[in-house]
């Protein structure tokens, strides 16, 4: 690869008064930015900050309102994201964008956008890959790939197009710590080569390790720059939110009680051919604990949780038993009416219906559970939307979710807000049993520290819950046990406080039996009773 070290601290890319307007919204207000050749730079700010909007305009997806954008010193209009890597700008979004039926050099062939020799793009991907310690099979299926070598795919993808300024949106989110660790080195080399880095990341920590400079967004301007090096992880998330940050606390750790959720080795096939099939899972979940379940994404964390819920049924009952019941033919709300709560990944979608109000959401997800609470019953059935719209706004209160109207559509409120009130929704029931599916996925600090004190807060009150989540910090934070979901099976559930990133990280990668200190691997089997 061509080595495009040029002038080590100069400005390679100048943003001036960028503003981006969607209708009524402002998503950039006037936001100044600038980048140097060599520099690993962070970009951040709390869900809604308008920071893809801003990333989306350097790669030529959307098009400014106005403001100026310099490349090199000269002013330049990026068109498209293809004008954008004639110029030299490469993104790795944090969605991948690759079609699992084609092979690893098909994927990166059609984003070239010209003919290409196959045997020698190959070669090329081969080599690049291999150069910044980023191993690829060109000739591998991508749907038979891990997530950690999707991600592979999509940087080297990038590299081969030589770019001076890299984009990268949440690298690490789908990254055992391991991987990430080899991330970093990658990165660094690609900074020690004069390359530019503009790093989007929530986890304030890696920020801190990689990045010599920060912009902080906020309500899409721009509130304030640092060096992430001489803060702390609280500082900087504190200038995220405009506050400090609620610490969150365990105040009755280790203290549990009879089992709430057994499961008793659930075994499902792959509904689809590119899902994940569950192998021979056992766990006890007690009453007073939060258990985490740790993994990359796409090792059967999706399938775990419609076996549970009750989304995807089981052939035996006692494959999932919620309060000592057997469960596993039982459905959703069947559960639901066992004392259990659930609440999945997506929430606008999944978890909520975007067009339907917040009481509407709610009267949909509790009609059965609560239905003498929200149903008149006689010869007709009639809704009392006076109870539903009274306990609604309960939630929003206690969950602090902030909102436009009285009663708004789901669709209205940003995503974490959204999310504070399914958790609430959920957690008003004061259920037995609480499996929660990255609870607090694309949300800011503040809303992410309160959602993770509830989960707390309602297992220290005596009930059980899980929490399956990619991110390693809120499973440190919150959890009394953790396992570890790899390739569809799952570890023997370790006490928190003698599991360390390196050992998950292991896990997450390992495929052979697990043992019951937790040190080997992932694959399920009755071993993983505590």
């Amino acid at each position: 690869m061509t080595n495009s070290t040029k002038n080590t601290g100069s400005e390679l890319l100048t943003v001036t008064g960028i503003t981006k307007i969607f209708g009524t919204l402002k998503a950039n207000d006037n936001v100044d930015l600038d980048v140097n050749t060599g520099e690993i730079h962070a970009l951040l700010g709390e869900n809604g900050a308008g920071k893809s909007t801003l990333v989306k305009m350097l790669f030529g997806s959307l098009q400014p309102t106005s403001g100026s954008i310099q490349w090199r010193g000269s002013t330049v209009t990026i068109g498209s994201p293809s004008a954008a890597r004639i110029l030299g700008i490469g993104m790795v979004f944090q969605h991948f964008s690759l079609f699992d039926a084609l092979t690893v050099s098909e994927n990166i062939a059609l984003s070239l956008g010209e003919s290409v020799d196959m045997n020698d793009l190959a070669q090329k991907t081969r080599s690049v890959s291999q150069e910044y310690g980023l191993p690829l099979d060109p000739g591998a299926l991508v749907g038979d790939l891990s997530v950690g070598e999707r991600q592979r795919i999509e940087i080297v993808r990038c590299l081969l197009q030589d770019p001076a300024l890299i984009i990268l949106d949440e690298p690490t989110s789908v990254l055992t710590p391991q991987e990430a660790d080899k991330l970093f080195e990658t990165l660094e080399r690609l900074r020690d080569e004069g390359r530019s880095i503009l790093y989007i990341s929530h986890r304030l920590e890696e920020v801190k390790r990689l990045c010599s400079r920060a912009t902080i967004l906020r309500h899409g301007k721009v509130v304030g720059a640092c060096d992430p090096r001489k803060e702390t992880a609280a500082s900087l998330a504190s200038k995220m939110v405009g506050a400090d940050i609620d610490i969150v606390h365990r105040d009755n750790a280790g203290n549990t009680g009879e089992v709430l959720l057994a499961l008793n080795s659930l075994s499902m096939p792959a509904a689809t051919p590119f899902a994940m099939a569950l192998k021979n899972i056992s766990l006890d979940l007690r009453a007073g604990e939060v258990v985490g379940i740790a993994g990359v994404a796409g090792n059967g964390q999706s399938e775990l949780f419609d076996a549970i819920s009750g989304e995807a049924t089981q052939n035996n009952p006692d494959d999932v038993v919620i309060n000592g019941q057997s469960a596993g033919l039982l459905d959703i709300s069947e559960r639901r009416n066992l004392g259990a709560a659930f609440i999945p990944e997506e929430r606008l979608g999944h978890g909520a219906v975007p067009d339907f109000t917040l009481s509407e959401n709610l009267l949909l997800a509790r009609h059965q559970s609560d239905k003498d609470r929200f149903l008149k019953l006689g010869k007709i059935a009639l809704i009392n939307r006076a109870a539903v719209k009274i306990l609604a706004r309960k939630i929003v209160e206690d969950m602090d979710v902030r909102k436009s109207g009285e009663d708004p559509d789901a669709s209205a409120l940003s995503g974490g807000n959204l999310q504070k009130f399914i958790v609430g929704r959920e957690l008003d029931r004061n259920p037995d049993v609480m499996v929660v599916n990255q609870p607090t996925w694309g949300v800011d600090a503040g809303a992410a520290a309160r959602i993770r004190q509830a989960l707390i807060d309602l297992a220290t009150s005596g009930s059980a819950v899980m929490v399956i989540s990619q991110d390693l910090d809120e499973i440190f934070e919150i959890s009394d046990r953790i396992a570890v979901i790899s390739d569809g099976g799952l570890s023997a559930p370790a006490p928190a406080k003698e599991m360390t990133r390196e050992n998950i990280g292991m896990l997450m990668g390992a495929t052979h039996q697990a043992t019951s200190d937790g040190s080997a691997s992932a694959a399920g089997n009755e071993e993983a009773r505590p």
